[in-house]
């Protein structure tokens, strides 16, 4: 059963992650100022936002033992 759920995580995993990767070489593709006009006011709202959801999925994978209480 182990295997199972592991042989499952790998498999959504895998597709999710590039997915993921995919879109954000997609992403890229609008930084040519040739065919696009931002500001850095933009980029930076582009880039915190990922960063905030990045920070949040890998807390989900962290031990976050430290918030729960303890007397040992």
């Amino acid at each position: 059963m182990k295997n199972d759920k592991n042989d499952r995580f790998v498999r959504i995993a895998e597709n999710r992650t590039n997915k993921i990767i995919n879109m954000i070489r997609l992403l890229g593709n609008c930084a040519n100022k040739s065919a696009y006009d931002y500001s850095d006011e933009q980029v930076r709202k582009i880039f915190s936002a990922i960063d905030k959801e990045l920070k949040g999925t890998k807390a989900k994978f962290a031990d976050n033992d430290e918030d729960k209480f303890s007397l040992n």
